[in-house]
This record gives structure tokens, C-alpha cells and sequence, in this order.
């Protein structure tokens, strides 16, 4: 009796130490086997799988791809893996695939009215959290990992009653915590919240712009409510760090996002860099990178943990990058920075109580170009050029300035090679400023000719030792998807022309490309499954998944959209106003201007011997004038009307004499019209 209760107890034991070991190595997965968060281990997108290296990546191939997902997901969705699955959201639907086959395991179906974030999904404790959107009403719900089968689903919004904007980034799972950012562009305050990961019960709730008479609410005025309506979003997904016991979030503008008179001071906690404690949301340190934004020059871009090298000793840092490309590094632990910041005076407009500096770290280099490259290109006729931080101004229409374009692409950092690998979009923007502090509209470079050819993506290696390029790739098609990083010494990216490419970390050179016939692609993760090294990346509603050996084929490139002066939709019509109602794009209420600079419609469509008539239904004069100089329609009064005809097909630019910078184009074709005649009855 005894030996066999020796021999239970001797067998219970070995089998705790292998159910332990087995935990250990269930436990190690994330750094490699699989990608359990959207970014990967501390936000670095970089896998330290390497089978897949420089001198065997030709032999990569498709080795499956998924069904098409429906509706398809947007370009920055970015899959998870954990336990065998593969998590991508595409609203209205989660998705859930076999990593080994890539066929759906399940799939959930968010409640009408609701979608889920773009961001991606969290794992932990057997389950899947999701923010769910909406622009008054978010949620956060948590999911069977194996099923989808939900288990709880809790509101983001505050207990006071007051708004709380959507959620866009994926949640971050942290010791037991669920935390998730809402947005703030309707007016509302950004805010971050953390739930219990197993009950969703309300843990914390860290507001980005503080009540009145907490930190930093003196940068905010007393006389109005502006600190209510600040902004602030959180659109991107944080960052644990378990050694130190932080979370780290990075903040959005200040709203309104082009309107500071109403809101004098830098505006805390916008544009910032935040510590929190995870336990409480009580904030540790914070750096800003841009005071009192006027510009929309949110941190857009997820922030990065990193190991650096500062005087020989090595520190643990963290990176965020702004959007008009500057790298800024900081020890994670106090929240200093590594490396001298100045603050260097900007332009000034005391309407809009402007900063009077903004900071820069010394001796680094930006990824996008500033105003001294644009001033070497042709600008079209009638605008003035700015730089980063000029504001705009209701006296100053025909403003252009280079666009803030690290956005949306997450940033990947290789600790091989200590670069960091940023992605984002150099262009103008025609940068109108109205009456209306709370009108915010992205659609007036549109109506800029010429302004969508001159734009680029840009892909750059950042020296985290310097803070200088280390090389940077230029793609004239679009901006790419955003980098991963490998051990194997490579850096992989969707391209904007369908192309997944792997580039040599170390110089950029390009190693690889496979044509997936999507020129819409999120950023590639990677995982190992059965011994083998896999490259994921979503394109076209299609997850594919690549290994050495695979054997599925490219698809035809996509076509490429014909580059034009002109863009947009073309009306057919034969009469065209002078002034425009426009309406903003609903991020902070309706709102609807008249605009004296804008022709309705932009771009018309006549048949050959038609005579085109333009109404003066605006409050300023206007002359109408061939680009060339062959006509014109003589000055035009208010409710003047002014006519041409135009006797052969072809395009026809047009602007106002008065004010250059308002074009227009007339498409004349022939009689029959691009479509076929009707063709007469039978009768």
C-alpha cells in the first residue's frame, strides 16, 4: 500500500514538473512562436525568427491564403497569432483562422451600429478583446479565444454621463487589465480606460485633458469650458513595460484642430508622450512634442520600447515618432530625454495665441522634407508656401504646407541593427483655415491641380544611435504599410503597388518582391508553426501567408491610377457657381461654410458646342480665366453670369483672375458623348 502511494505520489510530482515546463514553453511563445499582439513584443515589430534571412528569402512563397473577408479590412489591419489562431478584424466582423490552413474558425459579428476597431484585437486569459466603435457609444468586448462565443461586453463611456468618443486602436492586455484609448475629434476628451480582464469591471479611467484644478489644467484657460471639448484622442494601442510596471500611450491634437483662439496655453496632456501606472491610470511623466497644436499634428504612430546605448551603459527607452518625421527617445523610466531637445521658435499668429517654440531634438534628422524641398518644386500658380508649424489664417487662403504624414503606419525597430524603420507620406497640403474655429475639412487640396503628383511614400531606417537616416526608399504609388523587422536581417512591407518586398535591414537594399494584386496592404507580422518561419500580410480581403517553399503563384499588379492634374469627380453640367457650400468632415459636429475659392462643380462635362455659364453666387468679384490665357469671361459681379463655349473636345483649366489659387476644369467631348447613342425604337 505504501510503495504504490510512493509511486502516485512520485508520479504526481514529474507530472506538476512537466505540466510546468510546459507552461515555461507555452510561456515563451510570444517572443516567438507566435505574435500575440498587434505590434509584438514591446511594440518593436521585430521577430527574432530567422530562417527566413538575406540569402534564402528568394525561395519565399505563398504557401496559403484565406477566403476573401467580408467586408474587406482597411490598410492598417494587422493580424494577431496566438494558440494556433490568427485574429483580423474587418468591420462588421472578427475573424478567427487556422494558422495551418488558413480557413475561418469563427467569426463574430459585431451589433449593428457597432463596428470593431481597425487596430486589431488583444489576447489574454483564453480571450479575444475588442473595441467596438461608435461615435458616441464605444464598447469593449472580451471573447472565447477558441469560439468568439462572447463573455462580457462593457461601455466606454464615463460614469459622469459626459461624451466619449470612438475607439480605433487595438486594446492592450496587461497583467490582468484590459486597457483601450477612445478618440476625441467630435469634441469630446480623449481618455484611456482599463477593465478587469476576466469581469469588466471599470478599473481606471485616465483623462487626456485634465478636470480643472488637476496637473496641468493651467494650460488650459479658466474663463471657458474649452478644456471639455479638448481632443486629446488616443487612437493607437499602448505599450507594457511588466520590469518597470508602466503603461505608455502617446496623445492626439487639441480641437479644435486648426482653431487656438479659444484655448491659449499648450494645451496638456495633447500631443504627448504619457507613463501611466497600470494598476491606478495615475500618470508617471509625460513629454509633449507639439504645444498648443493648431496643425492636427497628433503622435500617430505607436510608440516603441527599445534598449539604447547611452554613454556606454545601456538604458531602457522608449521612441515616438512626429508626424512631420522627428524621432523623439526618451529613458522610459524618468520620462528625460536621451539627447539635448530645444525649443525653437515657429511662426507666430497671435489670433490663434500660437506657441512661441516648439521642440526639436538636436542634430536629428527628420524623414519628411520641410519647406526648403518644396521650395525647389513647381508649386501651382497662385499659392504661397509654408512650412511646418506656419498656422493657417482666415487672412491666408491660398496656403500650402508640407502635410504631417507619419500616420497610421507603425514604426519597427531592429536591435541588430539599432534603426528604427518608419513609414509615411511626403506631400502639400492646401491648408485653409475658416471663420469657423470647429470647421475641420481634409478636402480642399483636392481642388488643387497638380498637388496629388507631387506627393511620395517614404520608408527610412533611423539610426537610434544618431538619430540621423540611416537610407530611405521613396514609392510614388503610395505610402507603404508599415515594417516589420527579423532577425534574419530583413525588412519586410506591404508597397502601395500590391508588391510585398523584403529590403537588407542594414543598406535597404531590396532583396524580394511578391505581386499579391492588391494595392491595399496592412503590415506584415510574423509567427512560427510546425518548425517553419511564417511572413503574414493582409492584401486585397485576403490574408496571405508566406514560407520558404511556397508554392501559390503572384497575382497580375493592379492598375495603376492614371496620374492627372485634375482628380475627383466629374459633373455633368453646363452652368457652374462661383462659390461652394461646403460641409466639414463631421469630426467635430456639422458644420457647413460658404466658400468664395471653391467652383461647384470643381471638374464639369459638356459636349462639344455647348456654351458653359458660371453664376457669380458668392459676395466677391470674379473674373474667369483660361489657365493659357484664350478667354475669359470678364469680370462677374455678385449675380453675374459669365459664359464660354467651347467648340472642341478636350480638357480645359480654368481659374479666377482675382483669386489664382481657384481652379477648375471643363471635360468637353464629343456629341455622341464617352457612351454609346441611344438608338432609336423598333416602331
Amino acid at each position: 500500500m505504501r510503495r504504490t502511494q510512493r509511486k502516485w505520489q512520485a508520479a504526481r510530482f514529474w507530472a506538476l514538473v512537466v505540466a510546468v515546463l510546459v507552461c515555461i514553453a507555452i510561456a515563451a511563445q510570444p517572443s516567438s512562436a507566435q505574435w500575440s499582439t498587434v505590434n509584438g513584443a514591446d511594440n518593436q515589430r521585430y521577430s527574432p525568427l530567422g530562417d527566413i534571412n538575406a540569402q534564402n528569402v528568394t525561395k519565399l512563397g505563398a504557401a496559403w491564403v484565406s477566403d476573401k473577408m467580408v467586408p474587406a479590412p482597411s490598410s492598417r489591419a494587422t493580424p494577431v497569432v496566438d494558440q494556433g489562431l490568427m485574429f483580423v478584424t474587418a468591420p462588421p466582423y472578427v475573424y478567427a483562422y487556422d494558422i495551418n490552413t488558413g480557413k475561418v474558425a469563427w467569426q463574430y459579428h459585431a451589433p449593428a451600429g457597432t463596428e470593431p476597431s481597425h487596430g486589431g484585437v488583444a489576447v489574454g486569459d483564453g480571450m479575444v478583446f475588442v473595441g467596438l466603435w461608435h461615435p458616441a457609444n464605444a464598447s469593449l468586448i472580451a471573447l472565447r479565444e477558441k469560439t468568439g462565443e462572447p463573455v462580457w461586453k462593457v461601455s466606454l463611456a464615463a460614469p459622469s454621463g459626459e461624451p466619449t468618443g470612438g475607439a480605433s486602436g487595438a486594446p492592450l492586455f496587461a497583467d490582468g487589465l484590459v486597457s483601450i484609448g477612445t478618440n476625441a475629434d467630435y469634441g469630446y476628451r480623449g481618455q484611456i480606460v482599463a477593465f478587469d480582464a476576466m469581469t469588466g469591471k471599470e478599473a481606471w479611467r485616465f483623462y487626456v485633458v485634465p478636470n480643472p484644478g488637476q496637473p496641468g489644467s493651467n494650460t488650459w484657460p479658466k474663463n471657458n469650458n474649452a478644456w471639455l471639448h479638448g481632443g486629446g484622442a488616443v487612437w493607437l494601442e499602448g505599450v507594457y513595460d511588466p520590469q518597470l510596471g508602466v503603461d505608455f500611450y502617446v496623445t492626439g491634437n487639441a480641437v479644435p484642430q486648426y482653431g487656438g483662439e479659444y484655448r491659449p496655453g499648450d494645451n496638456l496632456y495633447t500631443d504627448c508622450v504619457i507613463a501611466l501606472d497600470p494598476k491606478t491610470g495615475n500618470l508617471r511623466w509625460y513629454y509633449q512634442v507639439v504645444h498648443h497644436d493648431i496643425w492636427e499634428a497628433d503622435i500617430a504612430e505607436s510608440p516603441v520600447l527599445f534598449d539604447a546605448d547611452a554613454n556606454g551603459q545601456t538604458v531602457k527607452a522608449i521612441a515616438a515618432i512626429r508626424t512631420d518625421g522627428y524621432l523623439f527617445m526618451f529613458n522610459r523610466e524618468t520620462g528625460k530625454p536621451l539627447g539635448r531637445i530645444e525649443e525653437r521658435r515657429v511662426p507666430q499668429d497671435p489670433y490663434q495665441k500660437t506657441a512661441k517654440t516648439q521642440p526639436y531634438p538636436v542634430g536629428a534628422e527628420p524623414v519628411l522634407p520641410d519647406c526648403d524641398y518644396w521650395k525647389t518644386q513647381k508649386i501651382p500658380a497662385g499659392f504661397d508656401l509654408g512650412c511646418f508649424f506656419t498656422p493657417g489664417s482666415v487672412d491666408k487662403p491660398n496656403l500650402l504646407e508640407p502635410v504631417y504624414g507619419m500616420r497610421s503606419t507603425p514604426m519597427a525597430y531592429d536591435p541588430q541593427t539599432h534603426f528604427f524603420y518608419a513609414t509615411g507620406n511626403a506631400a502639400l497640403q492646401w491648408f485653409r483655415r475658416t471663420k469657423d474655429p470647429d470647421f475641420f475639412s481634409l478636402g480642399f487640396s483636392n481642388r488643387v491641380p497638380g498637388l496629388n503628383k507631387m506627393g511620395y511614400g517614404v520608408l527610412a531606417a533611423i539610426d537610434s544611435r544618431t538619430n540621423r537616416i540611416a537610407w530611405k526608399k521613396e514609392f510614388h504609388d503610395s505610402k507603404p504599410s508599415g515594417a516589420l523587422a527579423t532577425a534574419g536581417g530583413l525588412v519586410f512591407q506591404m508597397a502601395g503597388d500590391g508588391n510585398l518586398q523584403a529590403y537588407d535591414a542594414s543598406n535597404g537594399s531590396l532583396r524580394w518582391q511578391f505581386q499579391t494584386g492588391s494595392p491595399i496592404g496592412g503590415p506584415p507580422v510574423a509567427f512560427e508553426n510546425a518548425g517553419e518561419q511564417y511572413i503574414v500580410s493582409i492584401a486585397g480581403g485576403q490574408v496571405w501567408a508566406f514560407k520558404l517553399g511556397g508554392t501559390i503563384g503572384q497575382r497580375p499588379a493592379p492598375p495603376t491610377p492614371p496620374q492627372q492634374d485634375f482628380s475627383g469627380a466629374v459633373t455633368k453640367t453646363d452652368t457652374i457657381l462661383t462659390a461652394s457650400a461646403v460641409r466639414d468632415m463631421g469630426l467635430t459636429g456639422q458644420h457647413v461654410i460658404e466658400d468664395e475659392y471653391e467652383f461647384d462643380p470643381y471638374r464639369a462635362q459638356v459636349t462639344v458646342g455647348t456654351r458653359v455659364m458660371w453664376r457669380n453666387n458668392g459676395v466677391l468679384d470674379h473674373t474667369i480665366v483660361a489657365v493659357d490665357g484664350s478667354w475669359s469671361t470678364g469680370t462677374l459681379h455678385p449675380l453675374d453670369i459669365g459664359q464660354h463655349t467651347f467648340d472642341k473636345p478636350g480638357t480645359y483649366a480654368y481659374h479666377c483672375k482675382e483669386y489664382p489659387w481657384e481652379y477648375g476644369q471643363i471635360v468637353v467631348v464629343p456629341a455622341a458623348g464617352p457612351e454609346e447613342p441611344a438608338r432609336p425604337s423598333g416602331n
